[in-house]
């Protein structure tokens, strides 16, 4: 291990965290921490600067090379970001938080990270051993609070224990059902040295499924006439990707997608029918359901039944024994390395012979058609005030194939995942299941620097953005241009209608009107302008895209235009 010095302290040496998978390393707690985050492949550490894990920055500078630190303005952010990290690269994302309040403000992340099975690990500070119960400052037992929105949450006693301690969270994180995982560890310790074997790290491969099964799923999807394919956010996850799309075309089975399952099948495919939802699940005889939880976004797992046809059978594909639903009636389900369930679901049926469903697909991609053509008014409405569909009628034709495209809002993002359809996997992020605003300043800065030549996008509520537009100060300091668009309705859309059907009236629904939150981008050293006139959000836009900065169009929305949902989560 070879040493160097530096002008961050009184000519003291510098340790590195170059060293490869089976050396031995010595330094402070925080040198063996970071180098086993970099042995699982992390390149920034997300974090808002505190004292109880200064261990952790100084690795990070005086390491060779050094490791990226990302400084936010608000905890959450630097959580959310590793989050979006683990999402983006599939390599689990470092947020390094502080003792106390530091650690709590990062609980709605985690548990965000906890319900959409992205892969990060959050390193706490934690007050000193040699006082504890003594009442030092922000003394707090943590991993009992983090242990209900995690894989693992345990403190790292002592210096010793670190190195390994870190390779176990980071293994955890990225194995099937991916997930948060939390370490604190006492300052005292943190600033103390030890030695630990620098682990190999890398990607973690699921267990293999159980052929029979897949033969069974096999055998069902032979038999239907009438079959829909669901991908979510673990077939990304789980690298499935290829097998996924393999899968679609070689059996033409019609498919939806969720989550990061989005861009599996490219926006414009034939065999993609999200416009054709409803007539899909109603219709389906069958409905194979991969890589995300029969949750309510699926209706619980209850399909078919549409103008009189019977129940549709259900199959559950998940990535581990845990993720299978519990609570639908199944025809069939199977677990393990999502590759290997696709390629080997696609192998029986081509051992099977021919099937097709192209009367079915037929009949789905008319209604596709259909949807287009009646989207077509909405998307270049001229209505005033601005009806938000005509925002993704501006939009989507300026959006790159490989654009990422964040959603952080509701009644305005609901609207996104009507009308957006990703071209390429990985491009698409939100909040998922969860449903927790304030999610997209940090996946915003997590997105630009995974994908440095693509455009980045961030969709906004202005009710999302009052929980983080503050950390665009974040952007403008480390030089990370976003596009931020903004659908300005002043109300919480998705509680406001509602509201008024249950009780006639709203209350705490509305916010300030026409609140100029681009002088407050442009105030923190972005640019942005206001938009009222639907004929001035593509220019806004181009100027946006072209400004090399942080932007915000601020999109004046009527709020009387809320996006018709089926429902309301419960």
């Amino acid at each position: 291990m070879s040493e160097q010095t530096t002008d961050q302290g009184a000519d003291r040496p510098a340790t590195t965290t170059s060293a490869r998978a089976g050396e031995e390393l010595t330094g402070h707690a925080g040198v063996l921490a970071t180098a086993a985050a970099r042995a699982h492949g992390v390149e920034t550490m997300f974090t808002l600067s505190g004292a109880h894990v200064f261990p952790m920055y100084d690795a990070a500078v005086t390491a060779d090379p050094p490791m990226r630190l990302l400084d936010v303005r608000h905890e959450q952010t630097a959580a959310f970001a590793a989050e979006a990290t683990g999402k983006l690269t599939r390599v689990p994302g470092l947020a390094v938080l502080t003792a106390g309040p530091g650690v709590t403000n990062g609980v709605s992340a985690i548990a965000q990270a906890q319900f959409n099975g992205s892969p990060m690990v959050v390193v706490g500070g934690r007050a000193p051993q040699n006082r504890w119960g003594s009442g030092s400052l922000q003394e707090l037992d943590q991993p009992p609070i983090l242990a209900p929105v995690s894989k693992l949450a345990r403190t790292l006693p002592t210096a010793g224990e670190v190195m390994d301690g870190m390779n176990e969270a980071f293994t955890l994180a990225g194995s099937s059902h991916r997930g948060p995982v939390f370490v604190d560890v006492p300052m005292d310790e943190f600033f103390n040295s030890a030695s630990g074997v620098v682990p190999a790290g890398g990607p973690q491969r699921g267990a293999e499924p159980d052929t029979d099964a897949i033969d069974t799923i096999a055998g069902l999807l032979a038999a239907a006439e009438r079959p829909v394919l669901v991908l979510g956010t673990d077939v990304w996850a789980d690298r499935a990707e290829e097998a996924a799309l393999r899968l679609v075309e070689a059996t033409g089975v019609p498919t939806l997608t969720n989550g990061m399952g989005r861009g599996l099948v490219p926006g414009g495919h034939p065999l993609l029918v999200t416009k054709a939802r409803g007539q899909a699940l109603g219709g389906a005889d069958l409905v194979v359901v991969v890589g995300t939880p029969l949750d309510f976004r699926l209706g619980y797992g209850v399909f078919g039944g549409k103008d009189g046809a019977p129940a549709a059978r259900v199959v559950h594909v998940a990535d581990s024994p845990a993720q299978l639903s519990g609570h639908a009636e199944l025809a069939a389900s199977v677990c393990g390395d999502l590759t290997a369930v696709l390629d080997g679901l696609l192998g029986a049926l081509e051992r099977r012979g021919q099937t097709s469903y192209a009367a079915w697909a037929s009949s789905l991609q008319e209604t596709v058609r259909a949807a287009t053509e009646r989207d077509r008014a909405l998307l270049s409405a001229e209505a005033d005030p601005i009806h938000p569909a005509r925002i993704y009628g501006e939009l989507v034709p300026r959006l790159a194939d490989d654009a990422v495209v964040i959603g952080d809002g509701g009644d305005f993002v609901s609207f996104a995942g009507k009308f957006v359809e990703p071209k390429r996997p990985g491009g698409w992020l939100d909040p998922g299941p969860y449903g927790c605003l304030g999610a997209g300043l940090g996946a915003a800065i997590a997105a630009r620097i995974a994908r440095p030549s693509a455009q980045v996008v961030l969709l906004l509520g202005d009710g999302a953005a009052g929980f983080s537009l503050m950390d665009v100060d974040t952007l403008v300091r480390h030089g990370l241009p976003v596009v931020m668009v903004m659908g300005n309705n002043s109300a919480w859309g998705l509680e406001k209608g509602p509201m008024q059907m249950l009780y006639g009236y709203d209350v705490a629904a509305d916010l300030a009107p026409r609140t100029a939150y681009h002088e407050v981008v442009k105030a923190l050293g972005g640019a942005g302008e206001s938009v009222t006139d639907p004929r001035q959000i593509g220019p806004a836009l181009d100027r946006a895209f072209a400004s090399g900065v942080p932007y915000l169009v601020n999109i004046i929305t009527d709020v009387d235009a809320a996006y018709p949902r089926a429902t309301f989560g419960i």
